[in-house]
């Protein structure tokens, strides 16, 4: 067994546009009780992964295909570029292959589909689904497993190469045909496969092809946690004999190499694993976003029975405040588990008295239906429109300073288990600015970000004080923000681009502040995806 590192260097497939990818991500799939097609063996499955682009769903990459397997475990790991501030839509198609025929063909049988969002499975970081044939109908009790592991350049790649000598001979009439999976034993107990390597016919001292795969999925940069090898001897009807297996670990695979020294293969060095966690180690390890939008209702607005408001309800069309409300949500919906969204409005006379409230709850919705997530705000969106009396000020400060509130918690914040998102939408600068200031520097010390946009034609030129791009914010008394946490942003930049694009604009700060918030307070993930203890990790120099 050799192994040397590699850089993290592999193309990877992105499904992103031009914007910076935040990070890289592996999806690593299963399958169990899938339909069996064949009438004289079982299925053959294989997975395709498809992405959708303009509506358009596109093939990205596909697994290998398992022989005679209703409960395959797929070695083969599908790897995404990630974006936070998008919606990237997913769908797992799972056939039973006949032949060498593409997938798609009327040889192949469809055994079931799952369409998801990318967040959803960094979010749940596992995800079982039920498979569904055409027209929703569910595929028996099939279902699909996906696991997400983030890959970012600080975890690196090692080279691996396996052989075996005299392996017991399990065939009749011919040698072993022997393969090798490796599976790594995680926290929990569970046995998460990390490669199978290919079949090497009728040989009983096999040298399998080198791979590359990453640290975090060998072993979580753990360089001790335990890895379990198997040796079969392959059967084309899956019914594979099992010839043996031993336990092993990265650090004693470090040193087993280190002895056996050549021109093409480096000697190592052992470096300290200083861990700097990302946003999606955040996420996947259980932060939940919550997201909270405050909605205008002065009566600058207009009044919202006449069509040049710009609360009117177009049947046809979505007005501003409904477009960014949307836009918005729907990407952050995907990283709250209990789908508890809050509506607050401002600058409205609120039945039956008729009093002008410096914020007013006018929902608090609570879900389990995934389809009505952002939909209910948008409904007591439309629903409070003809009970209230649009009036006035903009004041702002209330809704930010009962945000932050809500954010600080009864207790000082121990663990990263909540981040919490508001959204401003608002027609006009805010008639509070020293008390937003204000807000905004008590904010910046809470676990929290604001997203203001501009709806209308207002000069919003006082506005993009608060954004801080082009200056540290402070408060009246002069002390400055302690991070950048609001991004402002006018509607009307985005009038004819899509709705993506501006959830785009407004949230690619958004990771960047989640952990810088943690990292001040020098919180780490509630369950690191990686081991955050400082062991050795093997190198090659440069």
């Amino acid at each position: 067994m050799m192994s040397d590192s590699q850089e993290a260097t592999s193309p990877v497939a992105g499904i992103g546009g031009p914007a910076a990818c935040v990070s890289k991500v592996e999806l690593r799939v299963s399958c169990k009780s899938l339909l069996d097609r064949d009438t004289l063996n079982k299925s053959d499955p294989c997975v395709m992964l498809m992405v959708q682009n303009q509506g358009q769903w596109t093939e990205l990459d596909r697994t290998e295909v398992i022989k005679s397997n209703l409960n395959p475990v797929f070695a083969k790991v599908l790897m995404l570029d990630y974006y936070f501030e998008e919606v990237q839509k997913l769908r797992f198609e799972v056939y039973d292959i006949h032949g060498t025929h593409s997938i798609g063909t009327r040889d192949d049988d469809f055994l079931g589909g799952v369409e998801c969002t990318l967040g959803q499975i960094v979010a749940q970081k596992k995800m079982v689904k039920p498979l569904l044939l055409k027209y929703g109908k569910y595929a028996g009790k099939s279902t699909i497993t996906i696991h997400a592991e983030e890959i970012s350049g600080n975890n690196g790649y090692v080279k691996l190469s396996f052989c075996a000598k005299k392996l017991d001979d399990k065939d009749l009439f011919s040698k072993s045909d022997p393969f090798l999976e490796i599976y790594r034993i995680n926290d929990d107990g569970t046995e998460q496969l990390v490669h199978r390597t290919e079949v090497i016919k009728n040989n009983l001292n096999p040298v399998w092809e080198p791979f590359k795969v990453s640290l975090i999925s060998l072993c979580s940069c753990d360089d001790e946690r335990k890895l379990k090898c198997l040796v079969w001897d392959y059967d084309s009807r899956g019914k594979h004999d099992f010839i043996g297996e031993f336990y092993t670990n990265f650090k004693e695979m470090q040193a087993d190499t280190c002895g056996r020294v050549s021109e093409t293969h480096p000697p190592f060095f052992i470096l300290q694993l200083h861990r700097v966690y990302s946003f999606l180690d955040y996420i996947m390890g259980g932060c939940q976003i919550h997201f909270t939008v405050a909605i205008d209702f002065t009566a600058s607005n207009g009044d919202p029975r006449n069509s040049c408001s710009l609360h009117y309800i177009n049947p046809y069309q979505p007005n501003e405040y409904l477009k960014a409300l949307i836009a918005v949500g729907e990407i952050c919906q995907d990283y709250d588990s209990d789908k508890r969204f809050s509506a607050l409005g401002f600058g409205a006379r609120i039945p039956p008295n008729y009093e002008v409230k410096d914020r007013f709850l006018y929902t608090l919705y609570r879900f389990t239906c995934e389809k009505n997530k952002i939909q209910g705000v948008v409904e007591a969106y439309q629903n409070c429109l003809p009970k209230i009396q649009l009036y006035g000020p903009t004041n702002v400060a209330p809704i930010i300073n009962r945000i932050a509130k809500l954010a600080a918690g009864k207790e000082p914040i121990k663990d990263a288990s909540l981040y919490h998102i508001l959204l401003i939408l608002t027609d006009g600068v805010v008639t509070d600015m020293a008390d937003t200031r204000e807000a905004i520097v008590r904010a910046s010390y809470q676990p929290m970000s604001i997203i203001i946009v501009g709806v209308g034609n207002a000069d919003f030129t006082d506005m993009q004080i608060l954004d801080g791009d082009d200056g540290v914010l402070r408060s009246p008394k002069g002390e400055p923000v302690l991070r950048d946490i609001v991004q402002f942003v006018p509607f009307r930049d985005f009038k004819t681009a899509s709705p993506a694009a501006l959830a785009k604009c407004v949230l690619a700060e958004v990771p960047k502040q989640v952990v810088e918030y943690f990292s001040h307070k020098a919180i780490p993930p509630i369950n690191p995806v990686l081991n955050s203890n400082p062991n050795s990790i093997a190198n090659t120099p440069e």
